[in-house]
């Protein structure tokens, strides 16, 4: 069973990191020669370049996984999904939620305008971790002193981006597991909190702000 399963992983695996690496060095170029000289149009020309790279896996969801996602929404804000700027607020179940809110986005026509507020650690990973970087992407440290700016910034350079954006936060700032649940728990209760069952608690030391 295994062979035929690396018939098929192994190829499917190269073929992914060559192309990503080819859509990295295309990225690259387009971020040096229009980058500097006009932001829009590099936004506007990353936006189709990344999400040659991001379909893949879309579409190997699709077709290995069979992802079925259903989407619970009245009928006004369905038909603003992927037309309008938007805040997507994540609990963070699994190492693959992120692809899970890819799929989401490539449903909603808005794949390559999509990006997230994560982990300063991610900028590093070849293919993946670049073509975030290289499309937006807002990278923290988990420093309240080092990020206020980070995060302004990053919300600074949105105020002028041309077309319809999601910007995903995972606000548990953590993978669920079932530790960190009675972790929250135990917190929930000596501050006086509903006690959680399915999510965490940020327990946050920076204040608010909006944007």
């Amino acid at each position: 069973m295994a062979i035929p399963t690396a018939a098929y992983v192994v190829p499917l695996g190269a073929i992914f990191f060559f192309s990503g690496l080819l859509v990295n060095l295309i990225q690259a170029f387009f971020f040096v020669t229009v980058w500097p000289f006009s932001k829009r149009t590099y936004t506007r020309i990353n936006k189709v370049v990344v999400e040659l790279l991001w379909l893949e896996f879309v579409w190997l969801a699709d077709w290995w996984a069979g992802v079925k996602i259903e989407v619970y929404a009245d009928a006004e804000t369905f038909q603003l999904m992927g037309n309008e700027h938007a805040l997507v607020i994540c609990n963070h179940k699994s190492d693959i939620d992120w692809l899970v809110g890819w799929i989401l986005a490539q449903r909603a026509g808005c794949l390559g305008s999509s990006f997230s507020v994560t982990k300063k650690a991610a900028r590093y990973l070849p293919v993946v971790g670049w073509s975030i970087w290289f499309s937006g992407a807002i990278f923290l440290e988990r420093s309240w002193e080092k990020d206020e700016k980070t995060l302004k910034a990053g919300f600074q350079r949105l105020r002028d981006f041309p077309c319809a954006f999601w910007l995903g936060l995972f606000v548990e700032g953590t993978r669920f597991t079932q530790a960190k649940l009675l972790a929250a728990q135990e917190y929930a209760s000596s501050m006086g909190l509903p006690t959680p069952r399915n999510v965490l608690i940020p327990r946050t030391k920076i204040p608010c702000f909006c944007f």
